[in-house]
């Protein structure tokens, strides 16, 4: 026997029974973002009708094997009853987005093309069966946008009304985050904990910022009892660990200093 084979006969894979196909879910959610904004008119309210009856039965038989069957169908006439209010909710996100990005052109644009509104909507989707306490369905949900585009945020943060990440990548919103109407966050923001114990799951470890809140890029706002008061704006890069009142500006003094290099000497520039 090789060497590389007794390696591989000594190598004891750990099964674990899991009753959720991973594959699956993510499919089914990008089943039901899509049939949230139909890219072609040529796809008619009945296929969109059948096509969410099969996703409801995928959805029901892999619920009720983390719960019930009894269960799963409970949940899933909730989730279906709050799908017309989470699409109209999105569909004003949207115009959020259009309304205060420069770049943006169209609808369309934003609902094919953004990662910070394609993170918000699994989000929505995400939060509602988080609600509905259904198992793992959510954070698997929530872990699939933060692959694809990088923005994390836990199914268990409450985000209010017009909610726009510019950018976006490396957003982080903890699962006790609570987020007010028209708040705008920039790519590498956290909203976190202050420190990592067990004994604080149920206790509330991340901050609130309230309405029309401007939070500009990799600024780290830390604690569940921080509270960012309205109408405030916290600079690039600045640390907060403390409540901030209302109409604040936030920001570190940056000593930054200009040199001319009008006389500097060139160096040799080789070609080769």
């Amino acid at each position: 026997m090789s060497k590389i084979a007794q390696l591989v006969s000594s190598f004891k894979p750990s099964f674990f029974d899991i009753p959720i196909n991973k594959k699956e879910m993510e499919e089914v959610l990008e089943r039901l973002y899509s049939l949230m904004f139909p890219i072609s008119t040529l796809v008619t309210t009945e296929q969109i009708h059948e096509e969410l009856c099969a996703l409801a039965d995928i959805l029901i038989n892999t619920i009720a094997q983390l719960t019930s069957e009894k269960r799963a169908k409970e949940v899933v006439e909730k989730f279906y009853a709050a799908l017309p209010h989470i699409q109209l909710r999105l569909s004003k996100d949207a115009q959020c987005y259009l309304d205060n990005d420069p770049a943006a052109k169209s609808l369309e644009e934003v609902i094919l093309t953004y990662p910070g509104f394609f993170a918000l909507s699994i989000h929505r989707i995400a939060h509602e069966l988080h609600q509905l306490n259904v198992p793992l369905i959510p954070r698997l949900f929530s872990e699939y946008a933060h692959a694809k585009v990088g923005i994390d945020i836990h199914p268990g943060a409450t985000i209010k009304k017009n909610l726009f990440l510019d950018h976006g990548t490396g957003i982080v919103i903890g699962e006790t985050a609570v987020v007010g109407n028209n708040v705008k966050i920039y790519q590498g923001v956290t909203l976190g904990a202050l420190y990592l114990e067990k004994k604080l799951s149920s206790m509330k470890r991340h901050p609130t910022v309230e309405d029309n809140v401007v939070i500009y890029a990799g600024a780290t706002i830390l604690g569940g009892d921080t509270v960012i008061g309205r109408h405030s704006t916290i600079g690039g890069g600045a640390w907060v660990t403390k409540s901030v009142i209302p109409f604040s500006l936030v920001y570190n003094m940056v000593d930054v200093r200009i040199k001319t290099v009008k006389e500097f000497e060139e160096p040799n520039d080789f070609v080769i």
